[in-house]
């Protein structure tokens, strides 16, 4: 079969490998839909892990299943994520999935990025069902629904407030189209590129800032009757956005950091102007199962749809263009690799 390894950044080849074998209590996935994620372009998180069969948004097509496996059968479609914890841990009882050991070492075999792939048993507490009305390319947005989901949870938003989303690539697009829908009364969403502003409105924002334009606070004072926003979300693993998040959010408010920035990178604030403006700041670090299953729901409820998210499709057979086409950003938003 074939499979899209990544050797370094740059460095993306199409490979042959033998098709794994699903063990007693593991199942096959023929894939049909496989996303790429924005964080396949960090340098330095690539190369800690390359070479890799990259890919960790599949959805596919149960071939196979393991003489033990009983909860799902040969042509049920489904979503994997690519990481699922034990339940049992100290992180595991209080939600923090991401930090259970168990979940750090579940994988996919070898990868989303490939025309089949063996969903261990461990990864089958994280593998749903696709109703019949979603399609492969909804399945396959529910790893970045649920991590998008769990950073509006951490957000804390109260309804009726103002909520700032910095960066609008595909996670952006999606808090922005998420925003009122987990209480927030205005929706304001900032990017350098005018075509992804457009984007985000058609999604729900309320309004959109170029942040060339001018200092992004007085544009949010602008936009929300004088005051800062009571929610900051950003995006970018830069830390000037994360800079630009902490001027741009009211006091009493919360600023969430979507991304990682590299290692050794700091970012520097004023103890004292964080604690008498009781500012919350908080980090939002992938997805656990409750928000893959919060995600399904939006899809199944049609308040997300891939239809309105994906912007660019290609076979397998062109997924180093692909790759190449979304690292540059511009208009190519998400791109989705089909592989039929």
């Amino acid at each position: 079969m074939k499979v899209a390894r990544i050797h370094g950044i740059g460095d993306l080849r199409l490979e042959d490998v033998d098709r794994p074998s699903p063990g007693p209590r593991d199942i096959l996935v023929k894939t049909r839909a496989s996303g790429i994620c924005s964080s396949d372009f960090m340098p330095w998180y690539i190369q800690r892990k390359a070479p890799l069969v990259f890919g960790h948004e599949p959805a596919g097509e149960v071939v196979e299943v393991g003489v033990e496996v009983t909860e799902f059968k040969p042509g049920d479609r489904v979503f994997a994520h690519h990481h699922a914890p034990c339940f049992r841990c100290n992180a595991c009882r209080r939600g923090a999935y991401a930090m259970c050991e168990t979940w750090k070492k579940s994988r996919l075999d070898p990868g989303g990025m490939s025309e089949y792939f063996r969903v261990p048993e461990t990864n089958l507490t994280d593998t749903l069902l696709l109703p019949g009305h979603l399609s492969y390319e909804d399945g396959a947005l529910l790893e970045p629904t649920g991590c998008v989901v769990r950073a509006l949870k951490r957000a804390r938003i109260v309804p009726g407030d103002s909520l700032l989303v910095i960066g609008l690539g595909v996670m952006g697009q999606m808090l922005t189209a998420l925003g009122h829908h987990f209480g927030a009364k205005k929706v304001i969403a900032s990017d350098f590129v005018a075509s992804r502003r457009d984007m985000a409105l058609g999604l729900g924002a309320d309004a959109v800032i170029d942040p060339a334009a001018g200092r992004l606070p007085d544009a949010v004072r602008e936009l929300n009757g004088g005051r800062l926003a009571d929610v900051v979300i950003v995006g970018p693993p830069f830390i000037q956005a994360m800079e630009e998040g902490l001027t741009a959010v009211e006091q009493g408010g919360t600023v969430v950091l979507f991304s990682p920035t590299p290692p050794g990178e700091m970012l520097t604030f004023e103890p004292h102007w964080l604690y008498f403006n009781d500012i919350t700041l908080v980090p939002s670090y992938s997805a656990g199962p409750d928000d893959t299953r919060d995600a399904l729901t939006l899809f199944r409820e049609g308040v997300l749809s891939a239809r309105d998210i994906v912007t660019h499709r290609y076979p397998l057979s062109q997924v180093g263009e692909a790759y190449q086409a979304m690292a540059r950003g511009g208009n190519v938003v998400k791109a989705m690799i089909l592989f039929d």
